[in-house]
């Protein structure tokens, strides 16, 4: 299903408006808060409105992964004088939504195959955890690892797949994976390395394109031509 112009300029100030009163902050938090998992439930929105029969088991864990997304959207930008475990509820947010991600992407291709991809994405995950970790308090330790490493999975197994069925469709889900990759690692280097300038424009910018790639690799489905014959093709 085509995406009407409206809803994408939608996504669009949502997330300049969730990264405008992130970097700004003080009483323009509010737009930060609203904007955020407005622009998320947005881009659910593209998933929910698509009709694709033949990928319904895609189509419902991928909706299942923007959820917890959002989840992890709201969990996270709250202030720990309002949510003092805000950020240790995130990450497990987040870490569901990427396994319900992993699930969609080994709906119709064989799980680490290749391989190349996950031991590669497993070395660059463990050369950034070593960076890292003496940033990392003890009790988040084990929280973060178990994090990177499903997000490294999911990540990879967006690339092999991608490899193993080259569609377009498979592609853009290839490319969600590596720039959550991307914004996640942005986001802890942001936490518990240094901060990072104009963080908010690149973790929350990465995110969003993840998130919209994400969406946007479902599948169109089949239709019937006027002459009889049918066809199919990827958003």
């Amino acid at each position: 299903m085509p995406v009407s112009r409206l809803h994408q300029y939608a996504i669009a100030a949502s997330v300049a408006l969730a990264i405008l009163g992130s970097t700004l902050g003080g009483a323009t938090i509010w737009l930060h808060y609203f904007a955020k998992p407005l622009a998320t439930l947005l881009i659910a929105a593209l998933v929910w409105r698509q009709h694709a029969p033949r990928h319904e088991a895609y189509r419902r864990a991928l909706l299942a992964g923007l959820a917890f997304s959002w989840l992890g959207d709201v969990l996270l930008m709250l202030p720990r004088e309002v949510l003092a475990a805000g950020f240790e509820l995130g990450l497990a947010a987040f870490l569901l939504a990427h396994l319900c991600y992993l699930r969609a992407l080994t709906r119709d291709a064989r799980w680490a195959r290749p391989l190349w991809p996950l031991l590669l994405l497993l070395l660059v995950g463990c050369l950034n955890l070593a960076v890292l970790w003496p940033g990392i308090g003890a009790a988040l330790r084990p929280p973060v690892l178990a994090y990177m490493l499903c997000l490294v999975a999911m990540s990879a197994q967006a690339i092999a797949r991608a490899r193993s069925l080259a569609t377009p469709a498979s592609t853009s889900a290839a490319a969600g994976g590596l720039l959550f990759l991307s914004s996640d690692t942005l986001l802890a280097y942001n936490k518990f390395h240094a901060p990072l300038p104009a963080s908010a424009l690149l973790v929350l910018g990465t995110y969003y394109a993840a998130l919209y790639l994400l969406a946007r690799s479902l599948p169109v489905a089949v239709t019937a031509s006027p002459a009889g014959l049918t066809s199919s093709s990827s958003t």
